[in-house]
């Protein structure tokens, strides 16, 4: 039973991360830069929801209290949401969400590599596709901070603002509470020193075709593992809730 609570754990971190990233990429559509992003960015938000639905289906499924993904996704307070604080920032500008998507991506690809040779089969079938559309949103987000850093003294400024108020969130994404610490002693989910050396590789391949550098941070914040949220993060829920709260139970 210890065992199972903590897989359930671990499963809805990863939806709340997902859902939540995700909602924040569907906000460019109509609002992207140019054409193609206005295509792209919606479609990266569809396939972070797809992998949240994935998820908090299991996560239902081995709660059995007849509770669904809906459920999970749209009927939880703020403070019973375990996504990092990273995924909730504001978009901000173009510059803030490349560089927001790329450090989040760069964990999430050898997350899911790990997952895939990992002992949860479920899981592993929920990687097999993710690790597909995560590899897409990786280059994506990543030629897009070259593109931006190593641009005009204007883009480089921006790319420059982005990165040193993003990376003190991204120390988050390597914790690990006592329910992921079981998850990885069960072989489920790899550990944090094994993810942390393949995302530095990633970032600092594409800082250094950036001219970028990456920062040092003293105090890293963090918080949202814990349920401890954003005041941002409350104006995004009362958007994701709306139709639920308003329609209990509403369906297309």
């Amino acid at each position: 039973m210890v065992y199972k609570r903590a897989l359930i754990e671990t499963v809805v971190q990863l939806a709340d991360d997902h859902l939540i990233l995700g909602h924040r990429l569907s906000q460019w559509c109509g609002h992207a830069p140019m054409l193609e992003e206005d295509l792209s960015m919606p479609n990266m938000a569809l396939d972070l929801v797809g992998q949240a639905r994935n998820l908090y289906s299991y996560a239902a499924e081995l709660e059995g209290e007849d509770r669904s993904e809906d459920d999970l996704a749209y009927l939880r307070t703020d403070r019973e949401y375990r996504n990092c604080l990273l995924v909730e920032r504001p978009n901000t500008d173009f510059a803030y969400t490349m560089v927001r998507q790329l450090y989040f991506t760069a964990f999430m690809r050898p997350f899911w590599q790990g997952v895939l040779t990992g002992s949860d089969t479920t899981l592993a079938g929920i990687a097999g596709k993710a690790i597909k559309e995560t590899g897409y949103h990786l280059r994506h987000s990543g030629e897009w901070v070259v593109r931006l850093g190593d641009g005009t003294e204007e883009s480089s400024r921006r790319m420059k603002d982005a990165v040193s108020t993003l990376h003190p969130y991204t120390d988050e994404l390597f914790s690990v509470d006592a329910g992921r610490q079981q998850c990885i002693e069960q072989g489920i989910v790899p550990g944090p020193e094994q993810l942390r050396a393949a995302w530095c590789s990633t970032i600092k391949s594409v800082f250094s075709q950036a001219l970028l550098e990456v920062p040092e941070v003293e105090y890293p914040l963090c918080g949202g593992r814990d349920g401890r949220h954003t005041e941002d993060f409350g104006y995004l829920l009362a958007d994701l809730q709306y139709l639920q709260r308003t329609y209990p139970g509403a369906q297309w």
